[in-house]
């Protein structure tokens, strides 16, 4: 299985939890007021509401769907990667600090981060003292090699990202744990030091170990495809009980030292999760007190957000995701080959209508005027090419005829947008888009498909040229937060496939390419993130795109709640693993 392939099984899992529920409503207005319960509205955006180290109680989560698998290897669900701190671990982890410090990485299992030689080429690891896992006994570094390792098992557990499966095994030699052979790319000289050998330098390794994904598994307690139902910890907490798509509970690890572990709070005595079926439920469980928070994240429904704001406005917070909305323009249906088709395309969308189209400022999220969320390093809000910003989000219906005339068709032409008809949101701004495109003589079908078979109907290219798909309009989000995390799926020409593709426009630049080869071998994060911001800027150049908001969403914090902000590292999603109760 390819990085491809697994970024669009998180995507369109992630874009589903993210945007599922942000329908239509008015946007909430003022600044921070505190309400009757004695919070603060937005208090948990890029700072620390109600700060502190006390421990006990039980934390509760109340969420529609369960993980698509509690195993590490097998997730791909952002909120399962979120929560899975709760009982593993990592060589590095991100800092426990709201907003952009959090995608710093600190040492976890490792005493230190690697030590990197000159080449950028190995990475060596030495563990700390007294890592213990929840029978007692020692983590090691064998350890960890096997809970990578599993990721290259994927006739048994498929579904996760492998990314250091590809960065470390590029020509898929090895056949995995469960076939015997050894990966001499990962090294373990003794049980406390650990090694990497990668084929060539990758700016974003570091990243990559971050993920839960790269898990210790210990051997003799590896159930394969069963391991997602009772994991082995690692962390804080431990399984206790656990009813697929009705319940999970954690209880403490006692075998965790505090002393080893600087990451996690661990205030909780206990971790209950409650799984419903019904957002509005979810939601008056959330207002009554009766649970803490989402653990999905996506954000209330309209009826309870609309609830929320007015009644307990000290308990909401407006973060920012790591996704946005956009419109992708294949060149292989005309006119869309022609660049100047696609700008008239962009010019004459008013970008406004699609924002209320979405929620409005604070569920459906900003107005984008590129391609690269403001959570990935590399963002520039300055690189507005096709005036967004500068016009309110209004569309520039002079230029957009001038673009007609230079692509050649001076009175418009016809085309057909692919939506999502799992998305009301997707619906909504297709209408806004079809609407305000015809004012410009771009006369616009929406063909709604099945969102849980993109892979098929807007991956496959066949299928795309046949129905004549002009515009497709998706979502997108990081796997780790860096340009290579997210936008190598989206704009890099390996990955253009006949069938699961994700570069939907078919972007084919040999400038693109070998700036993200500069970028990713790039062990300077401020020079990468320089590198992704010119790619970004180089695409948005080509108008491959028609990028729509920077999504958000309205969350619910509930009064008993400690140590609540949103991190950067997870999406703009709470640090599940700092949270504790009152």
């Amino acid at each position: 299985m390819s990085t491809q392939r697994t970024s669009r099984r998180r995507v369109a899992a992630l874009s589903v939890v993210v945007t599922a529920t942000l329908v239509a409503t008015a946007a909430c207005g003022g600044g921070d007021k505190d309400d009757s319960s004695g919070g603060t509205y937005n208090a948990g955006v890029n700072k620390i509401a109600n700060a502190s180290d006390k421990r006990g109680g039980t934390l509760k989560f109340v969420g529609e769907q369960d993980a698509d698998s509690w195993d590490t290897t097998r997730m791909y669900y952002g909120f399962a990667f979120d929560f899975a701190r709760y009982y593993s671990r990592q060589l590095v982890s991100y800092t426990p600090e709201p907003g952009q410090k959090s995608i710093d990485l600190k040492p976890d299992l490792a005493k230190e981060k690697a030590q990197v030689s000159k080449d950028g080429k190995t990475y060596t690891y030495e563990l700390k003292d007294g890592l213990k896992w929840e029978d007692g006994k020692p983590i090691t570094s064998k350890d960890v090699k096997y809970g990578i390792e599993r990721q290259w098992a994927q006739k048994v557990l498929s579904g996760g990202p492998v990314y250091l499966k590809d960065v470390l095994d590029p020509d898929d030699k090895y056949k995995g744990p469960y076939e015997g052979g050894d990966l001499d790319a990962i090294q373990t000289p003794d049980d406390k030091k650990i090694v990497f050998k990668l084929p060539k330098p990758n700016g974003d390794f570091e990243q990559m170990l971050a993920m839960p994904t790269n898990s210790p598994v210990r051997k003799d307690k590896d159930t394969k495809s069963k391991y997602g139902l009772k994991p082995f910890s690692s962390g804080p907490y431990k399984f206790q009980s656990y009813s697929p798509g009705k319940s999970l509970s954690l209880v403490r690890n006692k075998h965790w030292s505090r002393s080893t572990d600087d990451l996690r709070k661990a205030l909780p005595n206990a971790i209950k999760v409650t799984l419903l079926s019904n957002p509005e439920e979810r939601d008056n469980r959330l207002i009554s007190g009766d649970a803490d928070l989402d653990l999905n994240q996506r954000g209330m429904s309209a009826q309870g957000r609309t609830k929320a704001l007015k009644q307990h406005r000290g308990n909401v917070d407006n973060p920012q995701t790591g996704f946005i909305s956009y419109v992708a323009f294949p060149q292989s249906v005309k006119p869309f080959d022609n660049i100047h088709c696609r700008k008239a395309a962009i010019y004459g969308t008013d970008h406004k209508s699609v924002q209320t189209a979405r929620g409005g400022p604070a569920a459906g999220g900003d107005i984008a005027v590129n391609m690269l969320p403001p959570v990935v390093p590399g963002h520039d809000k300055n690189d507005d090419q096709y005036g967004q910003a500068k016009n309110g989000g209004k569309s520039d219906v002079a230029k957009a005829k001038d673009e007609l005339k230079k692509c050649g068709k001076p009175n418009g032409f016809k085309t057909t947008m692919a939506v999502r008809n799992t998305d009301s949101n997707d619906k909504k701004s297709a209408e806004s888009i079809q609407a305000s495109l015809k004012k410009i003589g771009i006369n616009v079908e929406i063909n709604e498909f099945d969102g849980a078979q993109s892979s098929s109907e807007v991956g496959n290219q066949d299928n795309v040229v046949k129905k004549g798909y002009g515009m497709v309009m998706m979502g997108w989000g990081p796997d780790f937060p860096s340009g290579q995390g997210y936008g190598l799926p989206l704009w890099h020409s390996k990955y253009i496939l006949e069938n699961a593709n994700n570069n939907y426009a078919l972007i084919d630049d040999k400038k693109i390419d070998a700036d993200f080869a500069k970028a990713i071998g790039e062990r300077d994060p401020d020079k990468a993130a320089q590198g992704y911001a010119d790619i970004n800027k180089r695409v948005m150049q080509g108008a491959y795109y028609l990028p729509m908001t920077y999504l958000k969403v309205v969350q619910w914090r509930s009064s008993r709640l400690t140590n609540v902000y949103s991190s950067d590292a997870f999406s703009g999603w709470y640090d599940f693993a700092s949270l504790g109760v009152k």
